[in-house]
């Protein structure tokens, strides 16, 4: 809420200083000072030239409102506002009424974001980095939705070039190997347990298939083996609950021509030049370490080649902003990218990269080792069927995607305050819980306006105030594509709700104070089940 106390402070800035321009920033001080504060008259101070103090004091005394209590002036020039109880009430009643739309915020202002996430070659099974980067990638973009932007899911296919080729290498050489023939396997081959079951399938599928010239056979397998690994990544995905509005395929840009013609018009504003046989891009002219290569001497295109068509499509479509969720062996790549971007003539700052470090995976503390043969990797499957969607899910998200993050398999199983995403849903199942209980022992709840006056205990003030910067959570998640920032706003918040229920009965005797305790707890409910939404996250109501 503190974009309202904002404005607030905006109407007593205009009544003193009326010709004043100064953004105004609100915070949370420590709560001994106030409910909320402000800086306004320090910037103020270096337009106006007189000390912060007399600013903030002439403002304090135009920063009046039924739901303001106190207003003081501290230190040098900070502003400290104490709301009323009144103003505590709103905000539940205001949950209660706006329920899932309480926090939807306008400030995206309809602006166009996509975000394109995962993309992960169909070479293989996708593997707990991938989910780490498909949970960061779904939940920041119902998050952007939340505050107000239009929003886009892309995964974009490497469907094309060497990698697919040598899959199609892989599974013909594993299908020989089934057929009791010696071949020497590919030196870069795929070399997981699924190539060889790919290679099974692909004999019963394909029974002539190594009557075949090998590279026919090879370009079968090769698109076939795509077909299927892609089928098997969207599956994963969706029971991982991340969904895409477009999928983009590498492939359609070389078919297109568009390749070719982003070379020609880099070659035509100076930016290509020949060395070696090969083509390279003038990325040192914008910042990069050194210039790249975009066709080798074999005149085969590089991946970067159709990486840059691939951003110029994206800028055509006319997106304000692209935001790139790679893995952190990524990052060398952002400069290249951005320089051809800026090559292009399109600014740069409208693509946003952010980098998924690697996730640790533990068992009681312990690095997981899994029994398996060179080239296997811990998936997502198994992770999903070893803790649940939901567990993978909401502890990718307890840390900064930038980040190593530690995930204790045997944490995310149980059913106690050491998993995080158990201590928050039951938060949502103990509310869920008490209206059942309610209706077992025929005692009446009412929403229907409750005395919320009788809320006189600090635990009750301080939950108030916790559900008072849900919007402001969403806000800062959003201006800073940091969807962990929510991940920490539910637990503090269950935290204050099971300190809250395991002291204080709210089914009481007093039927005024009991529908008054239950609105409170209803409310809590509310942010917790949208919060955990956002998160792509269910929320029980029994566990």
């Amino acid at each position: 809420m503190k974009s309202e106390v904002a404005f607030l402070l905006k109407k007593a800035l205009v009544a003193t200083y009326p010709d004043a321009k100064v953004q105004i920033h609100v915070e949370y001080p420590d709560k001994r000072y106030g409910d909320y504060a402000t800086n306004v008259a320090f910037w103020l101070s270096k337009v106006l030239k007189k000390p912060p103090r007399e600013i903030a004091t002439k403002i304090a005394v135009n920063l009046k409102h039924p739901f303001i209590e106190k207003v003081e002036v501290a230190g040098p020039g900070f502003i400290n506002i104490t709301m009323n109880e009144h103003w505590w009430h709103s905000i539940v009643k205001k949950i209660l009424t706006l329920k899932e739309g309480y926090g939807q915020l306008s400030i995206g202002n309809g602006k166009r974001i996509q975000i394109e996430y995962v993309s992960a070659n169909p070479t293989g099974p996708l593997h707990v980095g991938h989910g780490r980067g498909a949970a960061v990638g779904d939940s920041l973009a119902r998050i952007l939705k939340k505050a107000g932007y239009e929003v886009e899911r892309e995964y974009y296919i490497n469907d094309a070039g060497r990698q697919i080729r040598m899959l199609g290498e892989s599974i013909w050489a594993r299908c020989m190997e089934l057929q009791g023939k010696e071949v020497e396997f590919p030196e870069d081959g795929y070399r997981g347990n699924y190539v060889v079951d790919l290679a099974k399938e692909a004999l019963r599928e394909f029974p002539d298939i190594l009557e075949r010239p090998k590279d026919e056979a090879v370009e079968v397998l090769a698109q076939w083996g795509k077909d299927k690994l892609l089928k098997q990544i969207v599956d994963d995905l969706r029971s991982f609950n991340v969904s895409f509005d477009s999928f983009f395929s590498e492939k359609s840009l070389h078919e297109s021509g568009e390749v070719s013609r982003i070379i020609e018009e880099l070659k035509a504003k100076g930016y290509i030049y020949e060395k070696d046989g090969a083509l390279w891009f003038k990325s040192t002219a914008f910042g990069d370490e050194k210039d790249r290569v975009v066709v080798r001497a074999t005149g085969e295109p590089t991946y970067f080649a159709a990486d840059i068509a691939y951003h110029k499509n994206k800028m055509e479509r006319g997106y304000d902003t692209c935001i790139d969720v790679w893995g952190a062996d990524h990052h060398g790549y952002i400069p290249r990218v951005k320089a051809s971007m800026a090559a292009l003539g399109y600014n740069p700052e409208r693509l946003k990269v952010l980098l998924i470090q690697m996730v640790n995976l533990l068992k009681n503390g312990e690095p997981v080792v899994l029994s398996k043969r060179a080239g296997e990797i811990i998936t997502l499957r198994w992770l999903i069927n070893e803790v649940g969607t939901d567990a993978a899910r909401f502890i990718f998200l307890t840390r900064k995607c930038d980040s190593h993050l530690d995930f204790d398999i045997e944490i995310a199983k149980r059913q106690t305050e050491e998993n995080p995403v158990f201590y928050v849903q039951y938060a949502h199942a103990r509310v869920c819980s008490i209206k059942r209980t309610a209706q077992e022992r025929n005692i009446t709840l009412s929403l229907n306006e409750p005395d919320l006056s009788l809320l006189k205990e600090e635990e009750e003030k301080e939950l108030m105030r916790k559900l008072a910067q849900f919007p402001d959570v969403i806000e800062n998640c959003a201006k800073t594509f940091e969807p962990h920032r929510l991940t920490y706003y539910l637990t503090e918040l269950a935290s204050l709700f099971h300190g809250y229920y395991n002291r204080f009965r709210v089914l009481t005797e007093d039927e005024a104070l009991r529908n008054a305790r239950f609105a409170l707890c209803e409310a809590v409910r509310l942010v917790i089940k949208e919060g955990l939404n956002l998160l792509g996250v269910s929320a029980p109501e029994v566990m």
